[in-house]
């Protein structure tokens, strides 16, 4: 849907609030098409944030699983390895 959006369940340390923000921020942006809302929209665009940022802060919160942790930076140069491969160049 929306590659801006990254996982962020299960890494070490656990994703900010800041990321989980970022996370709903992009996904209402997505949903309702803007980038930045009008002033019409814009108390229902930050309400929509807040409320996306809230679910997925308490779906974190509930998610259990028996597998270690994620390591962030292993992580990135994983998904730097994938580009460097889709894209044909490297990044340094």
């Amino acid at each position: 849907m929306c590659r801006n959006i990254k996982t962020l369940f299960n890494f070490d340390p656990p994703a900010t609030e800041d990321e989980i923000e970022a996370a709903a921020l992009q996904f209402v942006r997505k949903l309702s098409g803007f980038n930045t809302p009008s002033k019409a929209n814009e108390e229902a665009f930050h309400r929509a944030v807040q409320e996306v940022s809230d679910v997925a802060k308490n779906l974190l919160d509930s998610l259990v699983t028996n597998a270690e942790p994620r390591n962030r930076e292993v992580e990135i140069e994983r998904a730097r390895a994938r580009n460097a491969k889709r894209f044909g160049t490297t990044e340094s």
